[in-house]
């Protein structure tokens, strides 16, 4: 072998080599994102299954309130905004925090009727509902852990050359934002009334 033929199968390997890694990496962005699709339609499946819910729990507060509407106009209208379609994860998450809100306040006048809290019915869609927010909670983490994923993967080097070849860009983390989710839970012994 001649120098020339060495020197064009060192070039060719480094070529294939290359586009191996550049196969490699494109195919790892395209699962990544359809991981985060997959994800965020999970996550979507949990959220109308929690809008499915509220209003039955509505009617079920409004037999023992009826004088709070201003509550039930509220908690119906944040459901409303949270089941309009086409939202990015950020502002789905801020529609979710809206309607989480206006629920905490529902559940806040529920707490005023005793009888209320008894009901098979009232009791089996608190249930529902915190079933629900579990499983949202849930994929909320899964979906959360392949957008950071595939923003490490966008941010890193070399890997950003395929991404920015490509047009594969960072994605929308969907975080809660409710300062009562984040807040550290308060214990308290009874030391304080002493």
């Amino acid at each position: 072998m001649n120098f020339a033929t060495v020197v064009a199968l060192v070039v060719v390997v480094v070529v294939l080599v290359v586009l191996i890694w550049v196969v490699s990496a494109y195919n790892t962005f395209v699962r990544l994102r359809n991981l985060i699709q997959e994800a965020w339609r999970q996550i979507d499946v949990e959220l109308h299954r929690r809008h499915d819910l509220i209003p039955n729990l509505i009617e079920t507060v409004k037999g023992y309130a009826a004088h709070e509407s201003g509550v039930f106009e509220a908690v119906s209208q944040a459901r409303a905004a949270a089941i309009q379609p086409g939202s990015t994860p950020a502002q789905q998450a801020a529609q979710e925090n809206n309607l989480t809100q206006a629920l905490g306040r529902l559940f806040a006048v529920a707490e005023a009727y005793p009888q209320l809290r008894a009901t098979e019915n009232f009791v089996a869609l608190q249930h529902e509902l915190t079933n629900t927010e579990d499983r949202i909670a849930a994929g909320r983490r899964f979906y959360n852990a392949n957008v950071r994923e595939l923003n490490t993967k966008v941010e890193t080097f070399p890997a950003n050359i395929v991404a920015g070849m490509f047009h594969f860009s960072r994605a929308e983390y969907f975080e809660v934002t409710d300062p009562a989710v984040r807040a550290a839970p308060v214990v308290d012994f009874g030391q304080g009334n002493a």
